[in-house]
């Protein structure tokens, strides 16, 4: 069997596409990207199925003729897979969108918080971190909050 060389091209330009939209910060480009990879890797497990043929019915026709019947089932349930995972993002997305009325991911104030404790040499190694007692305003301030907080302490 031979692939069409246009259907490889789409199935290329697609994971691209795909993989694109999945380096945004945006959720919603991430849900786009997500779905393109699925018809992607869809297109890319029917034409690696191999040839086209009567349907896998058996008695319909001959055995010889038939489609394979488990190349549809891959298919099926990655449309299935794909779905639900749509459907986490979006909820995820409505999440976000609902707190902060934006859909860009930003920078975590806990990831702030172990970074500037790495810095200060509080913290050796990241799996030592205890993060029970994070919610300090100096460890979740930026850096100028934090050195007023300081300085005020002092006098």
């Amino acid at each position: 069997m031979t692939t069409s060389w246009l259907l490889l091209m789409l199935i290329a330009v697609l994971y691209t596409a795909g993989v694109y939209l999945l380096l945004d910060r945006s959720l919603t480009r991430v849900l786009l990207g997500i779905l393109v990879l699925g018809n992607a890797t869809n297109l890319l497990v029917i034409s690696a199925g191999g040839p086209t043929g009567a349907a896998a019915l058996v008695g319909r026709a001959p055995e010889a003729a038939m489609s394979d019947a488990l190349v549809q089932a891959l298919v099926l349930t990655a449309i299935v897979i794909t779905l639900g995972v749509a459907a986490f993002l979006l909820a995820i997305i409505h999440r976000s969108w609902t707190l902060d009325r934006e859909d860009d991911l930003t920078e975590d104030t806990e990831d702030r918080s172990v970074r500037r404790r790495l810095a200060r040499g509080e913290q050796v190694d990241e799996d030592e971190l205890d993060t029970t007692g994070c919610e300090e305003v100096s460890d979740t301030d930026d850096d100028r909050a934090g050195s007023e907080a300081g300085a005020e302490a002092q006098a």
